[in-house]
């Protein structure tokens, strides 16, 4: 006997690309509402300015990772089609359309609204047209002393071939008139920006003496004094370039050493491949084809740009209150403030903690009371960003130095942060501690910490803390996430058996309450989605609301689709990548998706299914892609406590469904359209709320 959601599947072939959004140009699609921030008048204006040089930063990656895959598969031949059907080739044209409109409109927001709107506010970013003779003296001063002297400029000749420039460096292309000493008339010289200086130099207010905050770009203080750097020449022109390279790195984990091959490669990763060039638009159209032929580029890897070639290292001190956030301090739970023995007070229930609105420090707290405590016999810790200067180092450190047995799993392959990683697992082996670098073939990306404390009975007792986010005390700030501290002995056990699965071999373990991957949350996510899609078939109440940052992983996109196509509600609050098409007919109408763009970073994982009024929530560090179900080690763990339960649904679900401030809608169509809202409606920022409820 068949049912309705069986008869639908027949009609519907789940498999078909026409229901599915391509992953990179969902991604794509999420850059762009990052860009849209800096049109919105709700933020700041120097955090608008923010979220157009965040833009530019995550271009960045997405040439550097994304557009170089996509161009290594189609010079190579091994491009095969995505879900949605479409090839390299088409995916990279779509990207360069999309990308060169949406630089387009940066610099328009940046030269046109943004620059002249903080010139209103007293920050201006001087033009050398625009410099006084005073600025002009200071300006050259600060040329002789600080820039001129790291300065490197190399002519092009047979003795000086075109150099090999770093990836994302700033560089000028300098034609020249007359000869130098040596007699050579070569015409053309290339001047790298070095890397230790800053981008936006800050001009001393004795200079100007308007009360304002003047800054001048190195740019504009290179072009204006660049004949210096060639005596008797003459630079007959100087402009802004920038090479961006493949940045993805593949390294050969069957090498006896991981950390030395890693090291290697951190090296050659300057110089891949090229993917993209950017261009002062004022450049000379020989100089940019001369360009473009030295970078073997093609047109469509051309970004001609009106301003600064490298505005993500624009960021700038402005002390001016009202143009940025207010500030806030993160709150301490009552339970966690200043307590006598932090182990104690998890033995009582466990503890939920939701950053930024609350502080990591009980987090960082916990770990530096377990690294004193002499009852405290081990600590077992996975790191996969952590920082140069992290606290959480300095107490594991401190741990292994106190004699405990101190066990880190550190992710050397965290992507752009691999030499922090590599110098955090230095720190730890010199302090004694034994360090693993995980599993070869799979990243872990799980975030758990668990302590072996002995009580004052002599009972040996575990305690944990699970988290969605990293142990980086830095984007616990910057980015929101759940994480709990709990003495469940069954979750304990189960986080154990975890780190033993990671250090030692055998048999996946078999846990009781979590499910992980690569064994059993992509199989345990189904059957939940499953069940939903059950009930709804009987004709009993089925809900499902999912928050991750990305969703492209096609069974649980299938499952979904089953489970809308059998009456399931289902809310999917997607941050980034989104492959699932909402609102098809037949297919996927009970399916809506909303993304959250606001102040803090989206980045928790939490899911919700009704299951016949249990009302089932976890938490996860995993996010809903093939990559996270079956190339990493994961974590996903119940909320067990009802109150707690009760917490995650509303603080970290039902607010978010009722942004009407900070939400967009995803259409059929992959575009994006912001919530509407009426002229009766009251503002509700998910965010804000939470930082009045909070802090």
């Amino acid at each position: 006997m068949t049912t309705a959601a069986d008869d639908a599947a027949n009609v519907l072939d789940l498999h078909n690309p026409d229901f599915y959004l391509n992953r990179e140009l969902s991604l794509l699609q999420f850059n762009l509402r990052v860009l849209e921030q800096a049109m919105d008048v709700r933020h700041p204006l120097m955090e608008r300015l923010n979220f157009l040089l965040i833009f530019s930063s995550n271009m960045d990656e997405f040439f550097e990772i994304r557009v170089a895959a996509l161009q290594n598969q189609l010079e190579t031949g091994t491009g095969l089609p995505t879900a949605d059907g479409m090839l390299p080739g088409e995916i990279l044209k779509q990207i360069s359309s999309i990308v060169h409109d949406a630089v387009t409109r940066q610099y328009h927001i940046l030269n046109d609204i943004l620059l002249p709107a903080l010139a209103e506010e007293g920050v201006h970013f001087l033009r050398r047209e625009n410099w006084s003779a005073e600025q002009a003296a200071w300006v050259k001063r600060y040329f002789r002393e600080q820039v001129y002297p790291v300065l490197t400029p190399i002519a092009l000749d047979p003795a000086h071939p075109f150099p090999r420039l770093v990836n994302k460096s700033l560089n000028f292309i300098v034609p020249l008139d007359g000869k130098d000493a040596f007699g050579r008339q070569t015409g053309l010289a290339i001047v790298p920006a070095p890397r230790s200086l800053p981008r936006v130099i800050r001009i001393p207010d004795d200079i100007c003496g308007d009360g304002h905050d003047n800054f001048v770009f190195l740019s504009s203080m290179i072009h204006a004094h660049v004949s210096d750097l060639f005596p008797g020449m003459k630079a007959t022109g100087c402009y802004q370039f920038r090479v961006t390279r493949n940045a993805d790195m593949e390294v050969d984990e069957r090498a006896d050493d991981l950390a030395t091959a890693l090291k290697g490669e951190l090296l050659m990763r300057r110089y891949g491949d090229e993917v993209r060039l950017e261009v002062a638009d004022n450049c000379p159209r020989h100089l940019v084809d001369y360009l473009l032929q030295k970078f073997e580029l093609g047109e469509e890897d051309l970004y001609e740009v009106n301003g600064p070639v490298n505005l993500a290292r624009m960021f700038t001190d402005v002390k001016r209150p009202r143009l940025r956030y207010s500030p806030f301090t993160p709150r301490i739970p009552p339970r966690l403030k200043n307590p006598d023995n932090i182990f104690e007070v998890i033995d009582e229930g466990d503890i939920l903690l939701h950053h930024p609105f609350e502080s990591f420090n009980p987090v960082v707290n916990y770990l530096a009371e377990a690294a004193r405590d002499p009852k405290v016999l081990a600590i077992k810790q996975t790191l996969y960003r952590t920082g140069t200067n992290s606290e959480v180092l300095d107490h594991l450190e401190t741990a292994a130095r106190n004699g405990k047995e101190v066990t880190a799993i550190v992710e050397l392959r965290a992507r752009f942060d691999e030499a922090s990683n590599i110098e955090g697992a230095r720190r730890l082996q010199e302090a004694g501690a034994i360090v693993v670098y995980g599993i070869v073939g799979y990243k872990t990306h799980c975030k758990m910490m668990l302590i072996i404390r002995r009580d004052a009975n002599g009972v040996i007792r575990r305690y944990a803390h699970l988290g969605t986010g990293n142990y980086h005390t830095r984007t616990t700030k910057l980015y929101t996430d759940f994480g709990l501290l709990t003495a469940d002995e069954g979750l304990c056990q189960d986080v154990h058996k975890i780190f033993l699965e990671l250090t030692g071999m055998g048999k996946a373990a078999r846990l009781k309450q979590l499910m992980h991957s690569p064994f059993t949350l992509h199989s345990g996510l189904l059957e939940l989605i499953d069940f939903e899609t059950q009930e709804a078939l009987a004709g009993r109440k089925a809900r499902i609301v999912i928050k991750v940052n990305s969703l492209t992983d096609p069974q649980l996109m299938q499952a979904l689709y089953r489970a809308s196509q059998a009456g399931v509600e289902i809310d999917l609050i997607v941050r980034g990548m989104c492959c699932l098409r909402p609102g098809i007919a037949g297919l996927s109408e009970n399916i809506r998706v909303r993304s959250i763009i606001g102040r803090f970073l989206e980045h928790t994982r939490v899911q919700y299914f009704h299951h016949a009024g249990e009302r089932r929530v976890y938490l996860s560090s995993a996010d809903w892609m093939e990559r996270n179900m079956i190339n990493r080690v994961e974590t996903c763990f119940p909320i067990n406590d009802p109150k707690l339960r009760q917490r995650v649904i509303q603080e970290g679900l039902e607010s978010y469904l009722q942004d009407n401030s900070q939400a967009w809608l995803l259409q059929a169509d992959g575009s994006y359209i912001r919530v509407p809202s009426t002229e009766w409606e009251v503002p509700f920022s998910a965010q804000q709320v939470l930082l009045e409820k909070l802090t």
